[in-house]
């Protein structure tokens, strides 16, 4: 378990990436609840990279062989404080995005085109 990533994954890596070449510029290091993988602290937007086991991703999550009640109740830990920590970061006033990681895997574009649709609508004057 030890060798498994906390932060800087394959999939939050590469919407960093396209983020990046595209001109916008985010915080990694943050102490909000949940520790989201991304954030834009000026527009107040929190990004989430789930991964598909841990988070138990309706398409691809497969329960393991073993200790099958242990895992059960993780990821519906899991599962359970995620929603926790939306409601706690809405409240905040924080706009959440969260993604599978097969959806940034296999399109990143269209997902980072989503995170930044929402921070031009954040920049958008209130009318």
């Amino acid at each position: 378990m030890r060798a498994i990533r906390g932060r800087d994954t394959k999939p939050e890596l590469l919407l960093r990436k396209v983020l990046w070449h595209r001109g916008f510029r985010y915080r990694v290091k943050n102490r909000l609840p949940g520790r989201p993988d991304i954030v834009f602290p000026t527009e107040r937007v929190a990004v989430f990279v789930d991964g598909c086991f841990w988070h138990g991703c309706p398409e691809h999550y497969q329960k393991p062989a073993t200790n099958e009640d242990f895992w059960r109740e993780k990821i519906c830990k899991n599962k359970n404080r995620d929603k926790e920590v939306n409601g706690l970061l809405k409240s905040q006033g924080w706009k959440v995005l969260r993604f599978w990681e097969h959806e940034v895997i296999s399109n990143p574009d269209l997902i980072a085109q989503q995170v930044i649709k929402t921070l031009k609508a954040k920049h958008a004057p209130n009318v």
